[in-house]
């Protein structure tokens, strides 16, 4: 399977996949994690922030992760995936089954209060264009498989709820 977690940047994607992969590793389970700032070094480096390249970079992303899923993995993707349209198309390409989109929430404005890397304060400066949640658009999922709110959820209580919904609908004794 694969679990897709979308979201705004800074809203605890990254931190909720890493904890998840550690949690599910330790019970035994292949899993790896494919997180937006990682693949963007390699796999994607050659890909700006237009909508085409985010298209892109999903598609890429989508079909790394399938196959990683037929080789027996649990692939947690952590990508900011900003348009629905592009996380039909990850869904189509990894497969209904398989796909588990999990709307990690959080306002523009706690994500730029706890923003690590100061990536809101370029933004409305001017100094990274089409910055999502600033000046390029986010849709947020309309049905996702589960929603994480980060902002009243602590990390430890965000990814016991992913775990449990997997454990409740896909996973049996590893």
């Amino acid at each position: 399977m694969t679990v897709w977690l979308t979201g705004l940047s800074g809203a605890g994607k990254s931190t909720l996949a890493f904890e998840l992969e550690r949690q599910l590793m330790s019970e035994g389970r292949a899993c790896y994690v494919l997180d937006g700032d990682s693949v963007r070094h390699g796999l994607t480096s050659d890909l700006g922030f237009s909508a085409e390249d985010r298209h892109e970079n999903i598609r890429r992303v989508a079909h790394v992760a399938q196959l990683m899923n037929d080789a027996g993995l649990i692939v947690i993707v952590a990508l900011i995936s900003p348009m629905r349209e592009d996380r039909a198309m990850a869904r189509e390409i990894i497969g209904h089954d398989k796909f588990i989109e999990v709307y990690v929430a959080a306002s523009v404005n706690d994500c730029e209060r706890r923003d690590p890397k100061g990536l809101y304060a370029k933004a409305r400066s001017g100094a990274i264009p089409s910055f999502t949640g600033v000046s390029a658009p986010y849709e947020p999922p309309v049905d996702p498989d589960l929603t994480v709110d980060t902002t009243a959820l602590s990390k430890a209580s965000g990814v016991a709820r992913i775990f449990d919904y997997l454990q409740d609908r896909y996973l049996s004794a590893p």
